[in-house]
């Protein structure tokens, strides 16, 4: 029997800065993973997801095409393992970078499936069907999440995807149905369209992505169409046929035949066999573990982080989330709480980011406000790159005009939005915009002019509901 001051299970984002948190403090720590290291974000999720679309969009000259006056059309055809060459070298290299941050802080690495026999015991079943037993003062679960997997839909056919599943395909697909118009099937909706892939997009709901502003939500819809994705809202698969190729029968009566089948139909936690019982954790129906406000479980000395605590279930608040509660476990004053607004970064063609409030959650609080706008194709960087249908939208509280949300679709969105979030956490005003010395040319220059249509509407007396904008160049 081994002793630990802390044991942590899963070594993804969440269990890797939560196990180097403790290490940091001094703590005696082990680490208990049975897959490859850096959990779903290293190995079929986030980075795999991403990469694929870096490698999508470079292999078919998406962004480039007819900016220059040349031809750089895909013209030949792609395999898999054109595109999964660079995300195989991503996904080895954070799994050495993880390697190599738990032997810097000294940090045990155990291979196997782990089981609480009681609160403060764990059993590790190696594969090689050796058992190792070890107790601890604080637990720490970050096992994840997997693809839900519901009717009709016969996962165990080679047609048929999850989104695990999908950077294990052995060859692309002509056609493809995306089941699911959330995050995940958004991103590989435009992926796969980008290569020149018929893709179809089901959604049971009657739009994507409900969370995002109203306005941005509607330029994605359309740049995914005009992507060629057939999107189909309020629609539901009914019986799925497999033979040779992929036949859906929908609720409309129509059917689609295609060559494969991708579902994106949520998560669940990775909970199932791990003796949560014993150690007295509660999870919900999904196999989400519940948490409070500190991340411990209804078993005080057990902390759980990351995707398997559902929502918002990134990578970015993973680490946040274990960070504060090893320092809460460890009685450490280093880190108390998540940051008061969080970021979303949305990999589309094109991106999207964003933070704060969103238009109609101002008018659900009954806030003034006063939104300013400036798409992409007025910045001296947006046309240089060719961004057509890039767009910042900043939202500010009226009458003091502190920003309050910021909205962000095209390129780098994502990092973009990181300007206004700043801001945001440091409460300030439009006067932090118009006094900013911008770099010229550079898309984060956008804050300006947004800023200065802001200001020009509220002139205008546009508050409220934002008129369409009419921005000048101030």
């Amino acid at each position: 029997m081994s002793e630990f001051d802390l044991v942590v299970i899963g070594s993804g984002p969440a269990g890797e800065k939560g196990a180097a948190q403790a290490a940091f403090f001094g703590k005696k720590v082990a680490v208990i993973e049975r897959g490859p290291l850096g959990g779903t974000v290293a190995n079929t999720g986030t980075l795999p997801s991403k990469t694929l679309r870096e490698t999508a969009l470079f292999l078919s000259g998406f962004q480039k095409r007819e900016l220059y006056g040349v031809d750089v059309d895909l013209k030949r055809d792609l395999t898999v393992k054109d595109l999964l060459f660079r995300e195989r070298a991503v996904r080895d290299s954070e799994r050495a970078r993880v390697a190599t941050n738990f032997d810097s802080h000294r940090i045990t690495l155990l291979r196997g499936d782990a089981r609480f026999v009681d609160a403060n015991t764990v059993v590790v079943m190696g594969s090689d069907g050796q058992e190792q037993t070890l107790t601890a003062a604080v637990f720490l679960i970050a096992t994840g999440s997997s693809p839900n997997r519901p009717a009709p839909y016969p996962f165990e056919e080679e047609r048929i995807y999850d989104s695990d599943e999908l950077v294990e395909m052995q060859e692309l697909p002509k056609s493809l149905v995306v089941v699911g118009a959330g995050v995940i099937g958004c991103e590989y909706a435009c992926m796969f369209a980008a290569l020149g892939i018929q893709v179809s997009l089901l959604e049971r709901h009657d739009s994507l992505l409900p969370f995002l502003d109203a306005e941005i939500q509607k330029v994605l819809t359309e740049e995914i169409q005009r992507l060629g994705v057939d999107l189909r809202f309020s629609t539901c698969v009914t019986s799925v046929k497999v033979n040779g190729g992929v036949k859906l029968e929908l609720d409309s009566g129509d059917a689609l035949e295609v060559d494969a089948v991708l579902v994106a139909a949520g998560r669940i936690g990775n909970t199932q066999a791990m003796g949560l019982e014993a150690a007295g954790v509660k999870v919900d129906a999904k196999g989400r573990v519940l948490v409070n406000d500190h991340f411990q479980t209804s078993a005080a000395h057990i902390y759980a982080a990351g995707d398997v605590i559902g929502s918002p279930a990134l990578a970015s608040t993973s680490m946040e989330q274990s960070r504060i509660a090893m320092c809460h476990a460890f009685d450490r004053r280093f880190k108390e709480r998540l940051a008061a607004i969080l970021p979303y970064g949305i990999y589309t063609i094109p991106e999207v980011s964003m933070a704060g409030e969103t238009e109609a959650s101002l008018q659900e609080k009954k806030i003034p406000y006063v939104a300013g706008r400036t798409p992409f194709s007025r910045n001296a960087r947006g046309e240089i790159i060719g961004e057509k249908s890039g767009l910042l939208k900043l939202l500010f509280r009226v009458p003091d005009l502190h920003l309050v949300g910021v909205h962000v679709i095209g390129e780098q969105a994502s990092e973009l939005v990181h300007v206004g979030l700043t801001a945001m956490l440091m409460n300030a005003t439009a006067d932090l915009f118009v006094e900013t010395c911008f770099n010229f040319p550079t898309l984060s220059e956008a804050y300006k002019y947004a800023t200065y249509d802001a200001l020009r509407q509220r002139a205008e007396g546009a508050l409220g509901p934002a008129i369409a904008s009419k921005t000048t160049a101030t």
